[in-house]
């Protein structure tokens, strides 16, 4: 062999291994794609994803389908150069940065188990929006979640605690707790009702300001609202986490217990968080949730509002959107969509 051959094979062999090297090169991104989708009107590994006992239920057609997102990457499994290259020429897919899905000094089963206790709480909500959207009555305390050391709570009040009143206003919910003590000049007292151990009590605390608005006052809580269904409402979604399927989750519920079919056969999918209010928040990943209901076989998809101007621009073909704000609104659309009649807000608005 030459010496002109040799150092051109050998160059050639150099290439090899660097462009190899830099395909597997681990990069600070995860790569979104469309995940698996799932009918709240229908089973899972035959069993129904939500079961209700105790009350009267409803044969129920069509599909409210709820989507995810696929995560490639993160702590611990990062995403090659390659890979990601790939991902970067794939219209159906995302590339971003790790920081946007797992926050930095998480590890990747931290995340999972945030956002399987995100996927219990949004199951919760969901099932208080749908069973009060339909006038049933579902009472809620205000408990006490955290004590933050440091604060007029500390010492005071304890983790459990119910809150009944603030002051001499009666309270059942985290929103009127807050609102309540939010009103109140820092340095102010104010006296909570309380129920431990079966025992109702007063506290007593002298407010300070509240580090995120320093002209409110603060006690130093962290609370969460309990719910008391009236009857038993169970969702069974396994391995997937997350708030997003919230709204999906309470138009499932809302049929099932009511005569009229929400979807009048046809294939409904979905988005967006939910509170117990019925309120419609924005979710991530909506391209990919889009491509992944089309995929799927979706007509109309439902759209947080808040996520409308995402979604224009990335719309499969065949797949039309429906601007939604709130449950009520949620319903009225299907309804308009069902019999014709009436007006569906489009995505964007106007």
């Amino acid at each position: 062999m030459s010496p002109r051959t040799r150092t051109v094979s050998v160059s050639a062999v150099l290439l090899v291994v660097l462009l190899v090297a830099a395909a597997l090169l681990p990069v600070p991104y995860v790569i979104l794609g469309p995940g698996p989708t799932a009918n709240t009107l229908g089973s899972i590994a035959g069993k129904p994803l939500i079961t209700i006992t105790g009350h009267p239920t409803y044969p129920t057609d069509g599909h409210l389908q709820l989507v995810t997102i696929d995560v490639t990457g993160g702590p611990g499994d990062p995403v090659g150069l390659l890979a990601a290259l790939r991902a970067w020429s794939d219209p159906t897919r995302a590339v971003v940065p790790e920081g946007e899905v797992f926050p930095p000094g998480q590890s990747s089963s931290q995340v999972v188990a945030q956002n399987l206790a995100q996927m219990t709480g949004s199951q919760q909500d969901a099932t208080v929006a749908a069973l009060r959207y339909l006038g049933i009555t579902v009472p809620s305390t205000v408990v006490v979640a955290q004590v933050v050391v440091g604060t007029p709570a500390a010492g005071r009040l304890r983790v459990g605690d119910s809150i009944l009143r603030v002051d001499s206003t009666a309270v059942s919910s985290s929103a009127q707790v807050r609102a309540a003590v939010s009103r109140l000049r820092p340095g102010s007292s104010v006296t909570l009702q309380v129920r431990r151990a079966g025992a109702v009590r007063s506290v007593t605390l002298t407010t300070i300001p509240d580090p995120q608005s320093p002209t409110r006052a603060f006690i130093g809580v962290a609370l969460s609202d309990r719910y008391a269904p009236p009857f038993t409402v169970r969702i069974s979604l396994p391995d997937v986490g997350g708030p997003s399927a919230g709204l999906m989750f309470t138009l499932g519920v809302i049929d099932k217990l009511t005569a009229d079919n929400l979807t009048g056969g046809k294939f409904i999918a979905g988005t967006g968080t939910i509170d117990a209010a019925g309120t419609v928040g924005p979710i991530g990943g909506i391209q990919q949730k889009l491509v992944a209901a089309r995929d799927a076989g979706a007509a109309v998809f439902l759209v947080p509002a808040g996520n409308c101007a995402q979604a224009v621009g990335s719309v499969p073909p065949g797949l039309r959107l429906v601007r939604v704000t709130t449950l009520s609104g949620a319903v009225q659309s299907l309804t308009a969509l069902r019999t014709g009649v009436g007006g569906v807000p489009a995505c964007p608005a106007g």
